[in-house]
């Protein structure tokens, strides 16, 4: 039996050759199926006109177009500054899409707010060209704790442009996930609760931009 075509064959637009409409054809039934049931009881962490919810330096944090933007071209910083919540979460899987423009960024969880700005603690980290879906121990003596850069995020992550980012904590259980590769997991009883927090890091100008930043609390 020939296979049957979404047109007969004279039909097929002009602007099509018979190859490739047919390559178009197979292309639409690869993509992947969006499963609603994956977004549900998922609540925005941004109404994306203001930081409302969050505590952080006003020159380094805005809202622009409705992506949260962190920037340290116009003020250099001489320690780590962070966009911190003003709650504590614990168990939770958080989703977001980053475009980081250069230098080292990352999102802080479970952690523990510092004076100015500044946070303690476990931290799905990011960096231009390393580092992005691990585990690093901000403020810690532990270092990066699960390297999920090498052999694992390196093949997936889309340098300067958007990367879907998700951080999954539930019990003693942490999870990453970068672009829909796992990239991390770990064990880790230090910390049960605390912050989220997005970095602006030390050093050289940079910039981080978040977007579509939504979480849901798990039980427990």
């Amino acid at each position: 039996m020939k296979p049957m075509l979404l047109f007969p064959n004279d039909a097929i637009p002009a602007i099509f050759s018979r190859r490739a409409f047919l390559a178009a054809a197979a292309s639409l039934a690869a993509l992947p199926r969006l499963d609603a049931e994956e977004e549900t009881g998922f609540t925005p962490m941004f109404d994306g006109k203001t930081l409302d919810g969050w505590d952080g330096d006003p020159r380094l944090w805005s809202i622009q177009d409705g992506v949260v933007t962190g920037s340290t071209d116009k003020t250099a910083i001489t320690h780590n500054s962070f966009l911190i919540t003003k709650r504590d979460y614990s168990n939770f899987v958080l989703r977001t899409e980053v475009r980081l423009r250069n230098h080292n960024s990352g999102i802080q969880f479970r952690s523990q707010r510092l004076a100015d700005w500044a946070v303690k603690g476990l931290q799905a980290d990011m960096a231009a060209d390393n580092w992005w879906g691990s585990i690093y121990d901000e403020r810690g003596t532990r270092g990066t704790i699960v390297n999920g850069w090498k052999g694992k995020a390196e093949r997936v992550v889309k340098a300067g442009g958007w990367n879907s980012y998700e951080v999954r904590c539930d019990g003693d259980f942490i999870q990453l996930t970068v672009n829909g590769l796992v990239t991390a997991e770990l064990h880790d009883n230090s910390a049960r609760t605390g912050v989220i927090a997005l970095q602006l890091h030390a050093g050289q100008p940079m910039r981080v931009e978040f977007r579509n930043m939504r979480i849901r609390v798990l039980n427990g």
